[in-house]
């Protein structure tokens, strides 16, 4: 399996149900963590953590694309960021499913972006379903929040620092709490 047939699975939400998926992605981690331990164990100038990105990424990230290190992902080849996107320290991305962060967006501290689901039927909750997560434009995730799979943020939005998003949040709003509701309108 090629990374390009794992996404066009992926985006079709199809249960990751084989042993050729399973071990793809085994295979896959392996190779993020041994970036992400590299990337994360030494200080590096911000070009540098650009390039570190990029090839975890798999394509040549944008010259206004910011991370502070320690940075963590399972995968890395499913991450899409914009430009003038700011990510802060400790942010966790499972991102099987595929995340999209658009241009402007930045994203606090720890925050964690989880692209997969298990089933809650007994007989089948060792099996994961993938769905996408996507930032507009603009959107500022405060520290610790969690975004899950399937969620669409809209541009402008604000989600609270430890926000728990289960569901989509409409642009121009702020969204808080566990589980996040929308509190006001921008």
């Amino acid at each position: 399996m090629t990374t390009e047939e794992f996404k066009a699975f992926v985006k079709a939400r199809k249960p990751l149900d084989t042993e050729e998926i399973h071990g793809f992605m085994d295979r896959m981690s392996g190779e993020a963590r041994k970036v992400t331990f590299r990337l994360n164990s030494a200080y590096h100038e911000p070009d540098e953590v650009r390039a570190i990105l990029s090839e975890l990424f798999g394509y040549r990230v944008p010259d206004t694309f910011r991370v502070f290190p320690p940075f963590y992902t399972d995968f890395g080849k499913n991450i899409s960021v914009g430009e003038g996107v700011f990510i802060n320290a400790c942010c966790h991305f499972q991102d099987h499913g595929g995340v999209i962060i658009g241009d402007g967006c930045q994203i606090g501290h720890n925050v964690v972006f989880a692209t997969l689901n298990h089933f809650l039927e007994p007989e089948r909750r060792k099996l994961c379903h993938p769905a996408p997560i996507v930032l507009g434009k603009n959107v500022w995730v405060g520290s610790n929040a969690t975004i899950l799979q399937g969620v669409t943020i809209g541009d402008n939005a604000v989600i609270g620092a430890g926000a728990v998003v289960a569901h989509d949040v409409p642009a121009d709003s702020v969204a808080v709490g566990v589980p996040a509701r929308v509190k006001r309108k921008i």
